[in-house]
């Protein structure tokens, strides 16, 4: 028996011999367990279900008045914005993230360490409340530079809201998604390539646009399209910037419109976009080729010297953490002092809720969204990894249906179909809670498939010759030895979930108020900034501990996991 931990390029499409002695079986009538696959079964029909009831109630009206919504000027104009915002936060993500990447991994950047985690933690501020804190700091009035402008006659600063709003609020909070990406190529990459150029006479400059650049590729673009599909998918800034994307009409129609069909056809041309961008994704990535003939984790490369660029480098970091860091969380707690000199701290100005509370079911529902998610893809996981094939790679694959469907589209969903055929858990918790797996299962499924890779099958068919079960070897052997896949993928979801805005918004049982939902109805609906503050500051607060939590996991997993030197 092949002992070797390395994956084969070309799998044979018959069923694995790990995969036979993990069940205790031999030759073609060897099955995966039945529990595992009537989950999996389960997982996938949950995933398509939201989906598929969109497309027959958007059939219902008929392809000609389908036609009409979708070549109307209003829509194609919906349409623009969306791409628009899409390609523009990306364009200036990239801006952003890739001198950040090179400089914090490459470079003798003073404090680098510091610079390293303080760009990351952007991550943790959701965009609403990085919008909240852009239109309280700069808005047009009653904002703190306003404030302080009015004893000069200043009442009214330009307006923030629209394009430049919207563009600035998503790039400010979502390029740390490519700046990780970008990261963890820079230090993937064999660096031979690049002591080869400069061997030849290049310069660090010229090095690094015809050298290193271009093995950045699949890096950027993995980014990229994280940091694309946040902007369109995205509800809770364009509706505090006001600006008209795809989110924010499909949730203004739903909550003023009566024609829900129109709801439903402009989802569904939003779900198409996101599909779409996903596709040229996939198209690209599979033509591309960018390998060495070794590894690079572990290799030290001698930092570049920045020299007389050192200062230019530090002021580029600094105005990003300030803009993206500093700037949001300085804002909240202005407002949560001055809401504190007037009593309002603990309490909203909505039927007086204890703000622990709102605390509270922020956290209740989140942590339900991490263990069902992610009890759910476990059966996901190890059918495609220990039971290639077919039917499982399908199963799997409509796993990953919730990553192209935007929040809004799954809420949508799931109110048509409750309120139509399920009135008993119709704004009750267990649909808010199924459409946080819908949307954020695909990242349970990724985080334990990758580490499911790492489990040599040996160690399981061992188990089986022994005796157990396949519920035993699950439970005793495999469940063990991907814990940190496990947890990893669970604090991801938490970590989402908590932010989630716009499925929250409209599937939430009734008196039920997260975090997410106090922050956009005091920000969105009434301009309450102080009211706010404190939701802000709690979310930004589990945010940022979560992110931390996944960044130390990740680290610990990159020292395990590279030779002893």
């Amino acid at each position: 028996m092949r002992t070797s931990s390395f994956v084969t390029k070309h799998p044979s499409p018959s069923l694995p011999t790990h995969a036979l002695k993990w069940l205790g079986g031999s030759g073609r009538s060897a099955r995966p367990p039945w529990f595992l696959v009537l989950m999996a079964l389960v997982t996938a029909a949950a995933m398509v279900l939201p989906l598929s009831h969109l497309v027959v109630r958007a059939a219902g009206a008929g392809v000609l008045e389908l036609w009409a919504i979708i070549a109307r000027p209003l829509t194609l104009e919906v349409i623009f914005n969306t791409l628009g915002l899409g390609l523009a936060a990306t364009f200036f993500s990239a801006l952003i993230a890739i001198p950040l990447a090179f400089l914090t991994v490459r470079t003798d950047l003073p404090g680098r360490r510091f610079w390293l985690i303080a760009t990351t933690l952007p991550l943790a501020v959701p965009t609403y409340v990085g919008s909240f804190a852009l239109i309280s700091a700069f808005g047009p009035r009653g904002s703190i530079v306003q404030m302080l402008l009015q004893p000069l006659g200043i009442e009214r600063l330009p307006s923030i809201y629209g394009w430049f709003g919207v563009i600035t609020a998503t790039t400010l909070f979502t390029f740390p998604y490519l700046l990780l990406s970008v990261r963890a190529g820079l230090i993937g990459m064999d660096p031979s390539t690049e002591e080869a150029a400069r061997s030849l006479g290049h310069s660090p400059y010229s090095t690094f646009l015809r050298v290193t650049l271009p093995q950045l590729r699949p890096s950027i673009a993995a980014g990229s399209l994280l940091v694309a599909l946040y902007a369109i998918q995205d509800f809770g800034t364009p509706a505090l910037m006001q600006f008209d994307s795809f989110t924010r009409v499909i949730f203004t129609q739903y909550r003023s419109g009566f024609n829900r069909n129109l709801a439903a056809a402009l989802a569904l041309v939003l779900v198409a976009i996101v599909l779409g961008i996903l596709w040229l994704e996939y198209r690209t990535r599979t033509r591309a080729a960018y390998y060495t003939r070794r590894s690079g984790s572990g290799l030290l490369t001698p930092p570049v010297a920045l020299g007389r660029w050192r200062w230019p480098a530090l002021f580029f970091c600094t105005i990003v953490v300030l803009l993206s860091l500093v700037m949001p969380v300085g804002v909240i707690l202005f407002w949560l002092f001055r809401s504190t000199l007037f009593g309002g701290l603990g309490y909203t100005t909505y039927q007086s809720v204890p703000l622990w509370q709102i605390c509270l079911n922020s956290l209740y529902g989140a942590g339900l969204a991490a263990l069902v998610a992610t009890v759910f893809a476990l059966p996901i996981a190890i059918l495609s990894v220990r039971f290639p094939g077919r039917w499982t790679t399908l199963l799997e694959r409509c796993s990953y249906i919730g990553f192209g469907t935007p929040g809004i589209v799954v809420a949508l969903a799931l109110v048509f179909f409750g309120a139509n055929y399920t009135p008993w858990i119709y704004q009750q918790m267990p649909m808010l809670v199924f459409a946080y797996m819908v949307l954020f299962l695909p990242q349970a499924v990724g985080t334990v498939r990758g580490s499911l890779l790492q489990v040599n099958p040996n160690l399981e068919e061992s188990a089986r010759s022994l005796g157990r079960t396949p519920w035993q070897t699950l439970r005793q052997i495999t469940l063990p030895l991907v814990q940190p896949g496990v947890l990893s993928g669970a604090m991801l979801i938490f970590l989402t979930a908590i932010k989630e805005l716009p499925a929250t918004l409209l599937l939430a049982p009734i008196g039920f108020r997260t975090l997410a939902m106090q922050i956009w109805q005091a920000t969105a609906e009434d301009a309450a900034f102080a009211d706010a503050a404190a939701a802000a500051l709690l979310i930004l607060l589990v945010s940022a501990g979560s992110t931390l939590i996944i960044l130390s996991q990740e680290r610990r997993t990159v020292t395990q996991a590279r030779p002893n030197s």
